[in-house]
């Protein structure tokens, strides 16, 4: 099995922003245009109403949903799946198995679903209960099968594709005793194989055996032709001598005849942690990996269980694990682009960090583009503008800088849309997020904090009436309870901007050793006004770090 390429995933936080789905998209686009095919853009969570609009108002498919990057199935098998028809011959499957050089086959039905697993092991067993001087054996087997496994030239063939059990009967005894052996093991069904006696090959052309196998190369005569037509007993000659002409149509019999049931399939959803003990019990350790459908896509061993995964990571407008999406410390981290405060991220080994003082990571994914000298297509262009717009709230927010001004600028110039109209379009779509229940009002863009060892989360979100969601104060502020109790943290908070006049509301619930230090004006209880505070980065996060560490003090 070819080794696959590795899927790189570039992705934001969690509960991502405009900024953040819009940067992985347009980076994950600028490294497929660079020939890394494997690129896909991704998000971890739900958009909200502005980049929902912003991805279709452009007409560009929006990243793939992950809810989480737990170790599954499909991140660690490789390669196009190799599997064998439930109706090819065993034989088929073995020359599948040593062109490969695969241990076992998925055996799969004519719509290429999972049935059973070919193995050797299950061979061995067939062979073993088939093969057995004791006791008579019938193989179930087409003629088709049977002539194409022994390389026959086929004299007569009848019923060629019909299934059915025979049992091999070797004309090596005298004519009288051979005789009343096929009569007592029954001719409808036998498969006879004989050499060039031509007294054995009328009797058993005679008797309408199933199929007449003529070793050794051995031919018949015209007459017995013409009684082999009119009895419509099949008759092939076989280049192999009588022993290994009668090994081979063992191996005839088909493939799903002695598939290993008992193998479970696994699918490409799967957590390990839910196979990993059925792994170390199957005979081969290893098992099928399918698709909702049941369509096979590859095998898992238990050694890939200690491979590296087939998936790498790029962590786009974030760089403090606590904001990653869960599991992604299993996997290897390729870059960083980000334009917010150093987080606690550590690697074992160097990777690309890109983290620079603009308000906005599209900015930074912009400026890539035009460094690496690759155009920009105009979708990709459209989106990015609308990324910077909405990071930076129409270029007013304190987190702008010359440099996102100045792209912002360029993006438009190239694009043709004017920076104030697509503003107010997007705080059009942004507004809708009134309607929202209180629990994804605080969703939208969440994200968590570590300051002194404690742990907090602050969502943002833009309207232009901040009023009705005052009128829903106790809603909110159950959400945020709930939200803060769930991880025991120190408070949740919700900032909520005000575009028109650029000011802010905050909704905080929390623990009372902070609470009761919060000394901004408050305008109802558990709100609280914050003049000309419009970033959560750059104004709001240094003044709760300092009541935070305040807080620690009392705990």
């Amino acid at each position: 099995m070819e080794k696959m390429e590795k899927t790189v995933y570039v992705i934001g936080h969690r509960n991502p922003d405009t900024d953040s789905v819009v940067s992985a998209a347009a980076y994950a686009r600028l490294k497929q245009i660079q020939g890394q095919s494997k690129v896909i853009a991704a998000r971890a969570g739900k958009i909200n109403p502005q980049t929902e609009y912003i991805f279709e108002r452009f007409g560009m498919p929006v990243p793939e949903y992950l809810p989480d990057l737990i170790p599954k199935a499909k991140y660690y098998i490789s390669g196009e799946p190799v599997t064998v028809n439930e109706d090819a011959s065993v034989w088929e499957a073995l020359e599948l198995l040593q062109k490969d050089d695969s241990k076992v086959l998925p055996i799969v039905d004519r719509n290429g679903v999972y049935q059973s697993m070919f193995h050797y092991q299950s061979f061995s067993r067939y062979i073993i209960n088939h093969i057995n001087p004791r006791k008579k054996s019938a193989f179930p087997l087409t003629l088709d099968h049977l002539a194409a496994t022994i390389h026959a030239q086929p004299i007569t063939l009848f019923n060629g594709a019909e299934l059915r059990k025979s049992p091999i009967v070797v004309a090596a005894s005298y004519t009288a005793y051979f005789k009343g052996y096929l009569e007592v093991e029954g001719a409808d069904n036998a498969l006879v194989i004989v050499g060039d006696r031509w007294d054995i090959q009328r009797y058993c052309i005679e008797m309408k055996v199933r199929a007449l196998i003529l070793s050794a190369g051995n031919t018949l005569s015209r007459e017995l032709t013409e009684l082999a037509e009119k009895n419509k007993v099949t008759v092939l000659i076989s280049p192999f001598d009588t022993s290994s002409t009668a090994m081979l149509i063992i191996y005839s019999v088909p493939t799903g005849t002695l598939g290993d049931r008992t193998v479970p399939l696994v699918r490409l959803k799967d957590p390990v942690w839910t196979f990993r003990e059925t792994l170390t019990k199957m005979p081969s350790r290893c098992l099928p990996v399918a698709d909702d459908e049941g369509m096979v896509k590859g095998v898992i061993f238990e050694g890939d269980l200690t491979k590296e995964p087939n998936v790498e990571v790029i962590m786009v407008d974030h760089n403090e694990p606590s904001q990653a999406i869960e599991g992604i410390e299993n996997y290897k981290l390729l870059e960083v682009i980000d334009h917010h405060r150093l987080g606690n991220l550590s690697t074992r080994y160097p990777i690309t960090f890109i983290n620079r003082v603009v308000g906005a990571t599209c900015t930074i994914i912009t400026n890539l583009y035009r460094e690496q000298k690759v155009p920009l297509e105009k979708g990709i262009a459209s989106m990015l503008l609308c990324g910077i717009i909405a990071d930076t709230l129409v270029l007013q927010s304190a987190t702008t800088t010359e440099t996102d001004i100045e792209t912002a600028e360029y993006l438009s110039s190239i694009t043709g849309l004017d920076i104030k109209s697509l503003g107010y379009d997007m705080q059009t779509a942004a507004n809708q997020v009134n309607s929202l229940s209180g629990e994804e009002l605080i969703k939208l863009d969440m994200k968590e904090y570590t300051e002194g060892g404690l742990t907090f989360s602050v969502s943002q979100i833009e309207t232009d009436n901040p009023g009705a969601l005052v009128e829903r104060r106790d809603e909110i502020a159950s959400a945020l309870e709930q939200a803060r109790a769930v991880k025991d943290h120190l408070f949740s908070a919700l900032l909520v901007t005000d575009v028109t006049v650029l000011n802010s509301l905050l909704f905080v619930t929390g623990k009372k050793a902070f609470t009761s230090r919060i000394n901004f004006p408050m305008s109802e209880r558990g709100i609280y006004v914050l003049k000309e505070v419009v970033s959560r980065k750059k104004q709001l996060m240094p003044l709760l770090a300092e009541l935070v560490e305040k807080a620690r003090n009392e705990l």
